[in-house]
């Protein structure tokens, strides 16, 4: 990020990196798979034949229950024909309507596909049996103005196991953050345009990825559902809380939203043609690998601005430009157990820390951020070639000149004929885009009929450790201290990526 930062930081008033939408799930772990609910039927003393009278009693309690909350507080139980209705906007529609800043706005009732169970005959035994099953129940959706988290809302089944998702916006909690500490801003929708300390701003979202949740999504789950101590009282162990999805932006204010609007249109042109399947796996922090058998994609629409976005299976990343002054870059995390993290378990009998899959607990948010954050600075270093505003024969002039390093003289590069091309796309793969690039991985490019004889092998790795020292006299790559890997410099992305413009670009699109 800070090589994009570099360039336009004149142009950009503040930047400001945290997450935008979480979803939480929680799960009553013990209802959760077919056995521990016989087991729970069993502690019950309910027989398999009576499961439906029973589950419908449980789920007229939280019916209920809402209805009582709707009473109480004076506001509307409404039921939605369709689930195709947005909810939110029904929502801010009647927060509108009937001036609610505070408390519960509404309590809105669907019937939606939902994983529960049921109970049939087994053909081979002949007796009852618990089976999972894919079906439809009504589900209760409450809309409060939280005074932290401002407009959110909690989903609950009304059917076992009674699963609970709670939806907040980290850009709605900052905003109401600042506010409390007197910091002037600006606020629009979910996204602040202007903001007077973006530093303090900066480090109060940071908190939201070390925050403890459970306490906090525990409390919110016992506004909505009566069962809690019930079932606690039963020996269930309480909601179990996950994050089922997060969004995690970097937004960039300009200053001037002109400048944004000239800028934007060369972005997106650069992220659809230049960005390849090893590109956007190396954003959201993967390897590219021989056994890789997942999904990329790269898709351009129009939502909120023209946007960008690129899928690696269940996992994104995105660009759109927001209210005409922020520039957007926000990673979507569905399955965190594509990336790993550090922590303490258990290996034949012995705690060890060792690297282990994400999980999707609340116990794991703060690696979220950390890859997260990561995919999106990669993402703006990345787009850092674009926008110089100099014409490009500045960039192209200042190496095709000889040189003198250390003493020693270097001859002028030629960047855009077909000797010297091919070493420069070897280098701009989006594959070295995290680590950076060594002699070995220039020469598997370039010679690669060199691997099969020693002798060619270390003909071909003097020929590259030449390139390379001719490169970092140019000042177009340096080295990474006490390691074997060189990166590219920010003179080295405009360099290469001017050139090799120049050359695979289509002769009538320069001469127009």
């Amino acid at each position: 990020m800070e090589r994009f930062l570099t360039r336009h930081g004149d142009r950009i008033t503040a930047t400001l990196s945290g997450f935008d939408r979480l979803r939480f799930r929680g799960s009553l772990r013990s209802l959760s798979y077919v056995k521990g609910l016989e087991i729970f039927l069993s502690t019950q003393q309910v027989l398999l034949k009576d499961f439906g009278r029973y589950v419908e009693e449980l789920s007229d309690t939280v019916k209920q229950h809402a209805e009582r909350l709707a009473a109480t507080t004076g506001r509307p139980l409404e039921f939605l024909p369709s689930s195709r209705v947005s909810k939110e906007e029904r929502a801010r529609a009647i927060a509108e309507q009937d001036g609610v800043r505070a408390g519960l706005i509404c309590i809105l009732s669907c019937v939606e596909s939902c994983r529960t169970y049921g109970v049939r005959k087994d053909r081979r035994s002949k007796h009852l049996v618990v089976t999972p099953q894919e079906r439809k129940c009504l589900h209760l959706y409450f809309y409060f103005h939280d005074p932290e988290f401002g407009l959110m809302h909690i989903r609950l089944q009304t059917w076992v196991p009674f699963t609970i998702q709670i939806c907040v916006n980290g850009r709605e909690w900052l905003a109401r953050q600042l506010a409390a500490r007197g910091i002037a801003h600006r606020q629009v929708d979910n996204a602040l345009t202007a903001i007077d300390d973006p530093v303090r701003a900066q480090a109060l979202l940071d908190t939201l990825g070390t925050r403890a949740w459970t306490p906090v999504l525990a409390a919110w789950a016992r506004r909505v559902n009566p069962l809690i101590t019930r079932l606690r009282r039963a020996g269930l162990r309480p909601y179990y809380w996950s994050l089922d999805e997060s969004e995690y932006a970097t937004d960039l204010l300009f200053g001037d939203p002109a400048t944004l609007h000239r800028l934007y249109p060369a972005l997106t042109h650069h992220a659809i043609s230049q960005f390849g399947s090893e590109d956007v796996l190396r954003f959201l922090g993967r390897r590219p690998q021989a056994g890789f058998s997942g999904e990329v994609r790269t898709l351009f629409g129009r939502v909120e601005g023209v946007r960008v976005k690129h899928w690696v299976e269940e996992n994104s990343i995105k660009m759109y430009d927001k209210h005409g002054c922020i520039l957007r870059i926000e990673t979507t995390l569905n399955n965190p157990r594509r990336y790993n993290v550090r922590r303490t378990v258990t290996r034949q009998g012995h705690r060890t820390r060792t690297w282990c899959r994400l999980r999707k607990g609340v116990a794991d948010v703060a690696r979220r951020v950390e890859v997260s954050r990561a995919a999106n600075a990669r993402y703006l270093d990345a787009l850092s070639v674009v926008g110089e505003p100099s014409p490009s024969y500045r960039l192209l002039d200042s190496v095709s000149q000889p040189i003198v390093h250390r003493g020693r003289r270097y001859r002028p590069l030629r960047p855009i004929s077909p000797q010297e091309a091919p070493l420069l796309r070897a280098i701009l793969r989006g594959e070295h885009c995290a680590q950076g690039f060594r002699n070995a991985d220039l020469r598997q490019r370039l010679y690669p009929d060199a691997a099969r004889d020693p002798i060619a092998r270390r003909q071909a790795a003097n020929r590259v450790t030449r390139l390379i020292r001719l490169l970092r006299a140019h000042r177009l790559v340096h080295k990474t201290p006490h390691t074997r890997y060189y990166r590219v410099s920010p003179l080295g992305h405009q360099v290469m990526s001017t050139a090799l413009t120049f050359r695979e670009r289509d002769l009538a699109l320069l001469a127009a």
